[in-house]
């Protein structure tokens, strides 16, 4: 297969944890005869320093004409000012716009020699891997109107905008019954119907749509519970699929089971389809720009090596790739390969690490 990558490697960790993963991509094409093009835009505050603009139209159409893009993170204490014009994060949010990014796929599985490292008991870690499927055009980060209003009195009132509309709702819902019908068939559906209109509408449309899906086992959570559930007993969970301000803080809560946000990857996936046919995906770790390490060659690559897995998997359909990968990173730390967010002692480099990973790749 021939393929092309866009990288955007943002700030902080990002290019030392994307550069990473791009080695290891280059390792694939080379042991199962593939061939992959890369190049590299501008994205969050290296893009605002040089451009004025988060996501400059550069970074979008060299976007829009890749199969796939890898992304590193974004941020840092540099841009960090709640009244600047312009903030890393938009980047982000202009990016999912622009590829129609409506769906955020975030699988969360405990490794049993990690469990020293997760705040949870041993024994609740037993048998967890599930999905969190998170819609991400909508909601409270997109909703109009969002903006301070001066009152009579002189103070500020500031607004922002639940708003969903019955497609985004039902789209993300039919991609987790259809996901779920590859994995253990049990669907919880996250909301708070018990206050809000937006979730008693995505209920009603999770009800109707479980009986197009009869083999997949639907529950309605609500997210107080959901949080609870994640940290008393997160086997139960198979696809849990929920609306954007509450995937965002479930998956953050969800990445500390495992020990290390350093470890947890995730797909974007929208409407756009590549050259191949298949979507044209944003892959990214789930982790953040971490600028007090950034530059120290310390960074767990992890994340992002097994957000090149799923790239593979969602956006070439290439699933013996994407689990060759999969199985190098298991491998790895079942001998004891470990980076500094793992171990504090003989922690290994993110290069270390990454030519520990290379040399268990498999055809």
């Amino acid at each position: 297969m021939n393929a092309h990558i866009l990288i955007l490697g943002g700030d902080g960790v990002g290019p030392e944890v994307s550069h990473a993963a791009k080695q290891v991509l280059e390792h694939i094409a080379h042991t199962f005869s593939h061939t992959f093009s890369f190049s590299e835009a501008l994205i969050g505050g290296c893009a605002i320093d040089a451009t004025g603009s988060a996501l400059p139209q550069a970074s979008i159409d060299a976007a829009s004409a890749a199969d796939a893009i890898l992304l590193g993170a974004v941020g840092g204490p540099k841009w960090d000012n709640t009244k600047a014009a312009t903030r890393p994060e938009d980047g982000l949010l202009a990016i999912r716009k622009a590829l129609g990014l409506y769906a955020n796929l975030r699988p969360v599985k405990a490794y049993p020699e990690l469990a020293y490292a997760s705040p949870l008991r041993p024994e609740l870690l037993t048998n967890v891997d599930f999905l969190v499927v998170r819609e991400l055009t909508g909601g409270l980060y997109f909703g109009q109107p969002k903006e301070r209003r001066t009152r009579a009195d002189g103070g500020i009132t500031a607004v922002d905008t639940l708003e969903y509309h019955d497609y985004e709702v039902q789209r993300i819902l039919q991609l987790a019954f259809q996901l779920a019908e590859g994995r253990r068939k049990n669907v919880s559906s996250v909301d708070k119907a018990n206050v809000l209109e937006t979730s008693r509408l995505w209920r009603e449309h999770a009800s109707a749509m479980a009986k197009d899906y009869p083999a997949v086992t639907l529950q309605h959570v609500l997210v107080d519970t959901a949080a609870m559930r994640l940290v008393m007993s997160p086997a139960q969970f198979d696809v849990l699929v929920t609306e954007n301000t509450f995937g965002d803080i479930l998956t953050d809560e969800a990445a500390v089971l495992v020990g290390s946000m350093g470890l947890l990857p995730s797909a974007s996936l929208g409407t756009q389809t590549n050259a191949h046919g298949f979507p044209r995906g944003l892959y990214e770790p789930i982790h953040g720009s971490a600028p007090d390490i950034a530059g120290k060659g310390i960074a767990n690559p992890i994340g992002t090596i097994l957000s090149a897995a799923m790239l593979l998997r969602h956006s070439l359909g290439l699933n013996n790739e994407a689990s060759a990968i999969e199985n190098a990173v298991q491998a790895a730390l079942q001998a004891g390969a470990r980076t500094a967010d793992l171990t504090k002692e003989n922690a290994l480099s993110t290069k270390e690490m990454t030519e520990k990973i290379l040399a268990l790749v498999r055809a």
